[in-house]
């Protein structure tokens, strides 16, 4: 089974790239040195759902998480999924301070979304969000799942699949195996090396671990000042914890332009056929 090595982004800007699915994660397939653990004792699945983002990339006065799709907010159709699985007991939102009362009525409340048992203001940084949706579940759950709130296409069988692994691996993300050539740049655009696409997964969410290492993490993180990880697989890794890879779908895309939000708007379209 392939081992989670480490994230490599190999784009000067902080943000993700215009059009790009995921993170980029070097594969090694060559070890299997996980370790499988016990099922018997896991005691009940959350859900903590980032959506503290500003959404600079769509250029609106409106964050991207509130931006209409299918005729409702796009975090409600997110949401969605998640209150209809039978796998997640709980959902925590991560939301703007700013936004919290408006996501307890307009989103929560409004499409009856029940699981959603704590809105709680987010941070500056995806990675602040996080660890306060973890702090939140007060460690009641064995069982994290972390999902962007703006990946409103998640399928109950990606959803299914990525939680069944997840009783079974202490750390599981959903990612793509890549198409293209990746290749490292630096600064001046000038390539420094290219990565045998076979061992190069584009990563997505969502993603599941064991609540113990996900709150150590980010505990450790935040207190020794590690910098901005985009990914909670890359904090785990970090404690040495092997993380396990399933696939995911082309079709669970991370809304970041307004091209993004086009691309879901025919997506859409196209399940309800």
């Amino acid at each position: 089974m392939p081992l989670v090595l480490g994230l490599f982004c190999f784009v000067d800007s902080p943000e993700r790239p215009a059009g790009s699915r995921g993170w980029l994660t070097l594969i090694d397939s060559s070890q299997g040195m996980e370790r499988e653990d016990s099922t018997t004792n896991l005691n009940g699945t959350v859900a903590i759902i980032p959506a503290a983002g500003s959404g600079r990339r769509m250029g609106g006065e409106r964050a991207k998480q509130f931006l209409e799709l299918d005729g409702r907010p796009l975090l409600a159709v997110t949401l969605k999924p998640l209150q209809h699985c039978g796998k997640v007991d709980t959902v925590i939102l991560v939301v703007p301070s700013s936004e919290v009362g408006y996501c307890r009525e307009k989103i929560v409340q409004r499409f009856g979304l029940d699981k959603v048992k704590k809105v709680v203001a987010g941070g500056g940084r995806r990675q602040d969000s996080v660890r306060m949706g973890v702090q939140a579940t007060s460690g009641d759950y064995d069982l994290v799942l972390i999902h962007d709130g703006v990946r409103p296409l998640i399928e109950s069988s990606l959803l299914e699949k990525v939680l069944e692994a997840g009783r079974t691996h202490r750390a599981v993300i959903t990612g793509l195996p890549a198409r293209e050539t990746v290749k490292e740049v630096d600064s001046t655009k000038r390539v420094l090396r290219t990565y045998d696409r076979k061992k190069i997964w584009l990563v997505q969410t969502p993603q599941v671990f064991r609540y113990e290492d996900i709150a150590l993490a980010h505990e450790k993180a935040f207190r020794e000042g590690w910098k901005e990880a985009t990914d909670d697989a890359l904090l785990v890794e970090r404690l040495g914890i092997p993380v396990h890879v399933v696939e995911g779908s082309e079709d669970n895309i991370k809304i970041t332009t307004p091209r993004d939000l086009q691309i879901a708007h025919i997506l859409m379209k196209k399940n309800t056929k």
